[in-house]
């Protein structure tokens, strides 16, 4: 594992994405607990209509509204925020326009949907526009609402385009409001104020759309924070036995202790099952360290969470949250 802690003293918000299955919004909600430590404000945001952290958190699906979902070490606390398109637009419209009965009935005429999806970069705008508002709020009179925001983004295939809004939007505005917020919304994204985030494990395609993400967000501007390796399960085998469980070679008289230990009968039969699982064991292992490797040679620090056997609970969460801080997230 890199010994490399990324430098996120400046960072505000902490953008997550991850390719799908390898665990993103478990780990956008640890994230938040471990910097809400030593009584820190941290508002916690998803984008992808999921309620995906009412049911880590294992509460009712959450309101449009930013609502207190945790309380972390040291009295720190935690807001959550399913962020809907459609409100975001309706309050857009308010805040430009002067829109509001009219916006209630742009809705029910379908003209939120269409909008939206016609030009899907108004929409990243819209979702990212809260991110950045809400990292905002409060920075003018040196009081920001909240000390971190964590942002539960749509997977790596994506990120690129979702957050950046200002080339996704040219040929729809060039001037005005909403081109006027594209720009407000980059002026935070490719700041120091931000560091994005890419969730893997250790097989070979999420790591491959991971370096493939780092590359995307670099070669668009975009400020990348760490990768963090997901899930990771500690072999029990030192360097010589798993060389030996790979060459099939483990001392016969103890896989039948360990055969008999688990009250197995240690016929022959057994005896090269396990030999078989040794070296598949082996197998997958050595795999593991040529796929971290490859992540190790990105460049880009590198943060690990093990896989937890009892599954993931609020418990759980904490014991991640733990994690991540004595990698170097700040107290």
């Amino acid at each position: 594992m890199s010994n490399r802690a990324p430098n996120w003293s400046r960072v505000r918000l902490h953008v997550v994405s991850g390719k799908g299955g390898t665990g993103k919004t478990t780990v956008a909600a640890a994230l938040a607990l471990a910097l809400a430590r030593g009584g820190k404000k941290v508002l916690l945001l998803e984008v992808e209509g999921r309620q995906g952290f009412a049911q880590l958190f294992d509460t009712a699906p959450l309101p449009y509204q930013e609502t207190k979902i945790a309380v972390a070490e040291d009295g720190g606390v935690v807001y959550a925020l399913p962020v809907d398109a459609e409100a975001a637009l309706l309050e857009y419209l308010e805040m430009f326009y002067g829109i509001k009965r009219g916006g209630y009935a742009l809705r029910k005429l379908g003209a939120i949907d269409f909008a939206t999806t016609i030009a899907p970069g108004l929409r990243d705008v819209l979702l990212t526009g809260k991110a950045s508002e809400a990292v905002k709020r409060g920075e003018k009179v040196g009081r920001p609402a909240y000390d971190a925001v964590v942002l539960d983004a749509p997977p790596t295939g994506r990120i690129t385009r979702f957050l950046n809004v200002n080339t996704e939007i040219a040929g729809l505005a060039k001037v005005g409001p909403i081109r006027s917020q594209a720009d407000s919304v980059m002026g935070v994204i490719r700041s120091a104020r931000t560091a994005v985030h890419l969730v893997t494990l250790l097989e070979e395609m999420p790591v491959q759309e991971t370096l493939d993400g780092v590359h995307e967000l670099h070669e668009a501007g975009l400020p990348l924070g760490a990768i963090i390796i997901n899930q990771v399960r500690r072999s029990e085998l030192d360097g010589s036995e798993l060389a030996m469980a790979a060459a099939r070679s483990l001392p016969e008289p103890e896989l039948r202790a360990g055969l008999q230990a688990a009250a197995i009968e240690p016929t022959p039969a057994t005896v090269n099952a396990l030999e078989d699982e040794a070296a598949d064991h082996a197998a997958r292992v050595a795999l593991q360290n040529a796929e971290r490797q490859r992540l190790v040679d990105s460049g880009q620090p590198i943060m690990e969470l093990p896989l937890l056997p009892g599954g993931i609970d609020l418990a759980a969460l904490y014991a991640l949250a733990e994690r991540l801080h004595e990698q170097g997230l700040p107290a």
